[in-house]
Parts: C-alpha cells; structure tokens; sequence
C-alpha cells in the first residue's frame, strides 16, 4: 500500500522470503500460530498485523510480517522507555479498529485489502494531533523500525529488510550512507 512500492531493488533476482521454523507474524495474524505475547493481545495483534501487513505488503519481496514486524511492535511496547506511546498505540489500535466498523460494518481484520487502505489513508489524512493522525504516525515508525533495525529486537526476522535494501551482511557496511543510498533509490 504505502511503502512497498518504494522499496524496489533494481531489477535484480528478487529474494525468496524466509523458511524458518520459528512461527511467523504471518502465520500468527492468520489465526495458525501464537507467540508470546507481551503487550497485545490476540485480537489487537491480528489488527495490528493486518495494518502492518499493508503498510508493507508482501509481494515478490518479503514484507511486515516476513519480518516479524508485528512482533517487534508487541516487544518494544513493553520497554519501560516506551509506557506512554504503548497507551497511545492501544487507544489508537481499538481506534483504528471502531473506525473500520463504522466505515465497513467489520473489524479491520475482517474486511479486504482495498478497504484496509481506504481506512489507513482516512487515519493519515485526520487532523494533526488526532488520535487517528498520532496512531498511524507511530505505527509507520514502528513498523519501519521492526522491519529495517536490528533483529536482536525481535524484527527483522532473518534480516529480510535488510537483505531488500542490499546489505549483503549480517551489519551494514562501514561506509554505507543511508540517507544517500536512498535519494539513489528515487525514495525521497
């Protein structure tokens, strides 16, 4: 929906996504897995999941839930550092999810892909300061961070994002230039 299409690699052999024994987002948000949870509980992390899921969608490369993305959310909610965004993210997920019901008649998990992003773009498009707006801003970061940083924090899973932005490695180079890298990608 939103991020996937600016995350292409430049026509090279496009990489298979993961086989891992470990259960996967994906395989928790469609109902067949439940990890651990820490801080969701299944019904906002099958939410939560479908909304990472298109921000990041999985095509002929991996996507948010490839990456466990859903899973670092539920992690990182849990640090004493994060308390007062993890009270936001809740209200804003329950949020998120009344304002599909209204729009759809169902819950965000319930309804298709189409209709996912209708109501993700209506929440980045509500008024600054909304709770709608701060909702979809931190779930962005989130995801983004889950999906790029370092998989010692429970994304990243096998280090697929990292792998989509060409880091051959378990660490990007010494040398590497993140903000140039992706002005040379076209993603401004």
């Amino acid at each position: 929906m939103l991020i996937g299409g600016a995350c292409k690699r430049d026509g090279s052999q496009p990489a298979a996504p993961p086989a891992s024994p470990k259960p996967s987002a994906q395989a928790v948000a469609s109902g067949h897995a439940a990890p651990g949870l820490k801080t969701f509980t299944a019904e906002e992390f099958a939410v939560v999941s479908a909304a990472c899921e298109r921000l990041i969608p999985r095509d002929h490369d991996p996507g948010a839930l490839d990456a466990d993305v859903p899973v670092y959310i539920d992690r990182m909610l849990l640090t004493p550092e994060m308390q007062h965004v993890r009270r936001d993210f809740l209200a804003g997920t329950a949020q998120l999810d009344r304002r599909t019901r209204q729009m759809f008649g169902k819950g965000f998990r319930e309804i298709s892909d189409p209709e996912r992003d209708q109501v993700l773009v209506a929440l980045k498009n509500s008024p600054p300061k909304s709770i709608e707006a701060k909702y979809f801003e931190l779930l962005m970061v989130l995801a983004l961070e889950g999906f790029l940083g370092d998989p010692s924090y429970g994304g990243n899973r096998d280090r697929v994002g990292w792998a989509l932005v060409g880091f051959g490695t378990s660490e990007p180079p010494p040398q590497y230039d993140g903000v140039r890298q992706l002005h040379a990608h076209g993603a401004r």
